[in-house]
């Protein structure tokens, strides 16, 4: 009939994925589906909900909102060829080193990701460290660790993360290096609507809206500015 999968990481539950079949919709299964995961937050003692939902979806923008869910943020899909990317990219870009899973990489990775939103997401970084298919980096200002990039063998961007959001615009454009470096044909991110530099630069290097998308959260939380989430479901 329908299925839901949510995470908590500290103070933050997420709903990943709620779906009900379309033949069974408007029956109340998507009110008893939300109850029953927003216990699990109950439970973690979490205080902060959110979801990442496409903004055409009215039909399940209204049930969050009943919920208490409202959006606050739009996020875009971008994406383009490689070839497009790269044939006005700048050349300037952060030092970078790969991303170990040692009690070091772990304590820089949690400070950031405190910094940008609030919570610790060391199991999700775990997780990437250990996916054969997406390969993490760390971005540097002279020494010191001024952010994190992941990129997969598709030539995805995300998450990306940066201590400041100064450095938001220097980061992205070293992610567009490293992504298109995987080889992959298309190269893509998913952007938040408050991160002006990184979406000037995806649309100077000819990157275009695929999917326009917003979050949804019980109150507000984190600075966007920063931060760069890899999917609707990951944040």
């Amino acid at each position: 009939m329908g299925s839901a999968f949510s995470w908590v990481c500290g103070s933050l539950w997420f709903l990943a994925e709620l779906f009900i079949s379309p033949a069974l919709q408007g029956q109340g299964i998507g009110n008893e589906l939300l109850k029953r995961t927003f216990d699990q937050a109950t439970k973690q003692g979490a205080t902060d909900k959110a979801l990442i939902t496409f903004t055409f979806n009215r039909v399940s923008q209204g049930l969050y909102i009943r919920h208490g869910l409202f959006p606050r943020l739009p996020l875009y899909m971008f994406g383009a060829a490689r070839e497009t990317v790269t044939a006005r990219l700048p050349a300037g870009r952060m030092r970078c080193a790969g991303i170990e899973n040692t009690a070091a990489h772990l304590r820089e990775l949690a400070a950031i990701d405190i910094a940008a939103l609030g919570v610790s997401r060391e199991k999700h970084h775990q997780f990437l460290i250990g996916d054969a298919a997406s390969k993490g980096f760390l971005l540097y200002e002279g020494k010191d660790c001024a952010g994190y990039a992941y990129v997969n063998l598709g030539g995805h961007i995300g998450p990306l993360a940066v201590a400041r959001s100064e450095a938001a615009g220097a980061a992205f454009v070293t992610a567009l290096h490293l992504a298109a470096e995987s080889g992959a044909p298309q190269v893509s991110a998913f952007i938040p609507g408050t991160n002006e530099e990184p979406l000037r630069i995806a649309v100077e290097q000819g990157m275009r809206i695929t999917l326009p998308m917003v979050l949804m959260s019980s109150q507000a939380f984190g600075d966007w500015t920063r931060y760069l989430p890899r999917n609707p479901g990951f944040m």
